[in-house]
């Protein structure tokens, strides 16, 4: 089993080299019952600098009742399929801090992930044991101004049939990894 120490070791013991996936982030990307107050989190789906990706539906709390059908018409993810195969914001928040210990997790959308991402731990009374990071602090301002191209281009090649959250995770990471390996530094966050 992984502790959070295990993360930090991310070189080849035998050469001290650092292996190639050890230059991704940690992408956290979040699907919601929509946009502002009384917004929740109803799909999280993470993928790992390695490429594991994680995804989990979330049974809305008692409380959680917004609900909005554009929202819907995006993702695809009724409330019906959310109550048939969600699991508990509990499990879920447990699950995240159990394979999310110790790591900074990037988003794109920082202001509604983090509001979403708090929703979710107070409903479970647990917090967080990773911290959430805009994708943007990983780039330089010129990476930046290349970035959605970049990432409309990944989507593109990879076909997804799907809007979902660790697939929308996985266009980010490599859409990140393609600016920087065509020339842009990073700004100088340390990368999880």
């Amino acid at each position: 089993m992984a502790t959070p120490a295990d993360h930090d070791q991310d070189h080849d013991a035998a050469t001290g080299a650092r292996p190639a996936h050890a230059a991704l982030p940690c992408v956290l990307d979040i699907e919601a019952s929509g946009f502002g107050r009384g917004s929740y989190p109803i799909e999280i789906g993470f993928v790992l600098p390695d490429g594991t990706a994680y995804c989990t539906l979330i049974v809305p709390d008692e409380s959680w009742t917004h609900w909005d059908g554009d929202a819907e018409r995006v993702h695809g993810i009724s409330r019906s399929l959310l109550h048939r195969h969600g699991r508990s914001a509990s499990e879920v928040a447990q699950e995240l801090n159990h394979r999310l210990a110790g790591r900074t997790v990037y988003c794109d959308n920082w202001a509604h992930d983090y509001a979403w991402l708090a929703r979710l731990f107070e409903s479970a009374d647990l917090s967080p044991s990773f911290r959430l990071r805009h994708l943007r602090e990983l780039m330089s301002e010129l990476a930046a101004e290349h970035f959605d191209d970049t990432r409309d281009m990944i989507a593109r090649n990879l076909q997804l049939r799907r809007h979902r959250a660790s697939s929308d995770a996985r266009v980010l990471q490599l859409s990140v990894a393609k600016v920087l390996q065509n020339g842009s530094d990073m700004s100088g966050q340390a990368r999880a």
